[in-house]
């Protein structure tokens, strides 16, 4: 059973995606929200963040819209380092600044500014320790940033009892369709 899951996967730019209003982010926020009902279904009580841009912040809103029908569902941002969000836009910054309010623990790792790649290799090490499953939003064609939690999550499966979801671009091409189906039914 996973009681407590890390969300990961691209970062936004890495999508092509510059803006709130990108006609993937809902597809992408509902494929999260399917497995997140299942794995709730199953006993999850923490969805676990780093607090990156993309994936992880859509998942943090997922998290908030299913604390109304799931009130004891939580979720914790823990970065890697202090500031991450230094260097992004006011619009992000405010953003991000919120979910980490409204998280229901936030944590730095280190204590300490960016310092070097070391942070986010021992970030990815502590959510995997900390954690009974992992759920990446990452496609083997479409190589990214999440490729390096995927295989740190990977080597942990072979000596720890992890498990490793995956949504992929075949998942989002199905959800993309269902919604598409969803909006055709909705004009008839």
């Amino acid at each position: 059973m996973v009681k407590r899951l890390v969300v990961t996967g691209y970062k936004a730019h890495e999508l092509g995606i510059f803006n709130d209003s990108h006609p993937g982010i809902p597809i992408i926020k509902q494929a999260i929200k399917n497995r997140l009902l299942l794995l709730i279904d199953e006993g999850l009580e923490w969805v676990i963040l780093s607090g990156q841009q993309g994936v992880e912040t859509w998942a943090a809103e997922i998290v908030l819209e299913l604390k109304d029908e799931f009130p004891s569902l939580k979720y914790a941002i823990i970065t890697p380092f202090l500031e991450q969000e230094k260097n992004w836009n006011e619009l992000k910054q405010e953003k991000y600044r919120t979910l980490l309010f409204q998280a229901d623990y936030e944590t730095s790792l280190t204590k300490k500014p960016y310092e070097a790649p070391w942070q986010f290799i021992e970030k990815n090490k502590f959510l995997l320790r900390n954690s009974d499953g992992i759920l990446i939003v990452y496609d083997e064609e479409n190589e990214g940033s999440p490729k390096f939690m995927k295989k740190l999550a990977e080597a942990y499966m072979e000596k720890e009892n992890y498990t490793l979801f995956t949504i992929d671009a075949y998942d989002l091409q199905t959800i993309a369709e269902e919604i598409a189906e969803e909006t055709r039914n909705d004009f008839i």
